[in-house]
């Protein structure tokens, strides 16, 4: 091949058919100086021996360049370069601090923060570690002069210069399977806090920190190193990267297909906060912009009602100035149906599992609506009619303590399971099309209520007693016995549901999944988070977090047809199957 024949280096590309397949795109931020944005080849050539396609993104912080940028990126470098500006972490300039960048400051920190809340796989290179931790409320230190280690060498960028040492079990760890690194050194500054997102997983001899990743189950890492410049050591470190672009893009194109439901959220808890489901509301754990990075089509939104003790009145129990159970729970209907039409561009109401589709087809996120306590009726049969109108598509019987339907999980048996006037609301609901939820009753209770209803029952939020001994949870004779009927347990995120002591992590809820597969089959399981009824746990934190879900399904090998059953599918083929024996 002639080097300056254009026409053969074209036929080359043409030789093979189809079209070469799709590589994960790599946005690497660019360096400025001298009115050029600049990037050190090293980064270019080391995505592309990886596996992936580079992308240069020079320092625009216009709102709309970022967010359509972050669009077609599969992960992010954060490169090398000057200081960062102390007063982003709310600190004076030190004597020692050296020229800083204003023309890269804000537009990376920007698309840091933004591609963090997509889940999108990151990695930071020298100042890029620094970059994450001054995002996401870590800090750093200005001048390293007084350290026992140089740390700013005068070798060749290739040449090693000193030691790091990797945390065993840490992800960086595992990508190098050793401890110790010989790297190079090219800074003057460090991260002193990671903040609380990060956990150091390298150091220098001296203490220094030489790298950090998420600590909350990201594919997020940051080296103070310079691994563009080390073709050798950094090749394990760009392929990670790209391994980890790859899964995430799966992920995406998989949510483009399916359809994605979390059977439970307890927003409205929080409306007497005034909260802004329009705006990325740090009080609240869903809301349109969650949905929209965690890439979650519809929720099931519920009007939480607390259960009064004996002698107490419904009113002194929730914020609102209400005249009982039953217009309390109109009440948060209205409001939900407020928020919805003030955004009705971005978000409907679905009452049935084709609104969801339709819903997801013109682009718009759907909420339906549950009630969670059956004292929602007051007493009152012909009220189940009234909400069924309303749209919803279950009632939790009861929440923490007996109510007059049934006795509670969290109760005192005072019906011995479901009560006579239960007995008349599950055949009422039978009759109007709404979906008995079974979670947070008694065992007794759940045994009832699967005889009972002539359609199967759910349990919109729940988790297993195997695994975690809490009498919320299920046993694997009620799972069983569930799924035999045809029902669905969806597991919920709720911490002390899933581990008896210390903090849950998504490992322990793709935990609680596989065992309820395994008892039930992997058609009569899903998801329930109770996001902002304390559901929510490091890895699945919020609605943004929840493509890690569809990652970590992936992960343990679901087919493309088990994840659509898993995130709404076998939920809403009951509620097809509910909704069509109305009578």
């Amino acid at each position: 091949m002639k080097r300056f024949d254009l026409q053969s280096h074209l036929d080359d590309i043409y030789a093979t058919f189809p079209a070469a397949p799709h590589s994960p795109v790599i946005g690497i931020t660019g360096n400025y100086e001298d009115l050029t944005c600049k990037l050190g080849r090293g980064y270019y050539q080391s995505v592309v021996a990886a596996g992936g396609v580079p992308v240069i993104i020079p320092p625009v912080a216009d709102k709309s360049v970022l967010m359509n940028t972050l669009d077609h990126l599969d992960a992010l470098i954060l490169s090398g370069g000057g200081d960062i500006n102390p007063l982003y972490t709310g600190e004076e300039p030190v004597p020692g601090l050296h020229a800083i960048n204003q023309e890269r400051d804000l537009p990376e920190l920007l698309i840091t923060r933004l591609a963090y809340n997509r889940q999108l796989p990151i990695l930071g290179i020298c100042r890029g570690i620094q970059t994450l931790a001054v995002a996401l409320g870590g800090k750093v230190c200005q001048d390293l002069t007084l350290t026992t280690v140089k740390h700013s060498q005068d070798a060749d960028r290739s040449e090693p210069t000193h030691t790091v040492t990797l945390t065993e079990g840490s992800t960086l760890y595992n990508i190098y399977s050793r401890s110790t690194l010989f790297v190079n050194s090219f800074h003057h500054q460090a991260v002193s806090d990671p903040g609380k997102d990060f956990r150091v997983v390298a150091t220098a001899p001296d203490g220094t920190v030489e790298a950090m990743e998420s600590a909350t189950y990201k594919s997020v890492i940051g080296v103070q190193w310079h691994p563009e410049c080390m073709p050798d050591e950094g090749a394990p470190l760009f392929r990670w990267l790209i391994g980890e672009a790859t899964a995430y893009r799966q992920a995406c194109q998989l949510h483009d297909r399916l359809l994605t439901l979390d059977t439970h959220c307890d927003t409205p808890m929080l409306f007497p906060q005034n909260i802004r489901f329009d705006r990325r509301d740090p009080r609240i754990l869903v809301d349109l912009h969650k949905m929209t990075e965690g890439r979650q089509d519809a929720t099931i939104m519920v009007a939480y009602l607390p259960q009064p003790a004996e002698g107490e009145n419904f009113a002194s129990k929730v914020s609102f100035d209400v005249t009982g159970p039953t217009a309390y729970a109109d009440l948060i209907f209205d409001k939900i149906e407020g928020i919805v039409s003030q955004n009705s561009r971005y978000l409907s109401i679905a009452r049935t599992p084709a609104d969801l589709l339709e819903n997801k087809r013109h682009g718009r996120k759907s909420i339906m609506l549950g009630i969670e306590n059956g004292v929602a009726l007051d007493g009152d049969l012909s009220q189940v009619e009234h909400f069924a109108q309303r749209g919803i598509v279950y009632i939790t019987l009861c929440h923490n303590g007996d109510n007059a339907l049934c006795d509670s999980a969290r109760g005192s048996h005072t019906h011995g399971g479901v009560s006579p006037f239960g007995q008349q609301v599950i055949a009422e609901m039978n009759r109007l099309g709404i979906m008995v939820d079974l979670s947070h009753a008694a065992e007794t209770s759940f045994y009832d209520a699967l005889q009972l209803s002539e359609t199967p029952i759910v349990c919109s939020h729940s988790s297993c007693r195997a695994l975690c001994d809490h009498p919320r949870n299920l046993t694997d004779e009620q799972m069983r016995q569930l799924a035999a009927h045809g029902g669905v347990m969806q597991v919920t995120l709720y911490n002390g549901f899933l581990v008896k002591d210390g903090q849950a992590t998504i490992l322990d809820a793709m935990r609680h999944l596989d065992h309820a597969v395994s008892i039930m089959g992997i058609d009569h399981v899903g998801l329930g988070t109770d996001f902002d009824g304390d559901g929510g746990v490091p890895g699945l934190a919020d609605s943004s977090e929840l493509i890690n879900f569809t990652r970590q399904l992936l992960r343990r090998q679901y087919s493309e047809d088990d994840i659509q059953k898993i995130w709404g599918g076998n939920f809403l083929r009951v509620m097809n199957q509910v909704q069509q024996g109305r009578r």
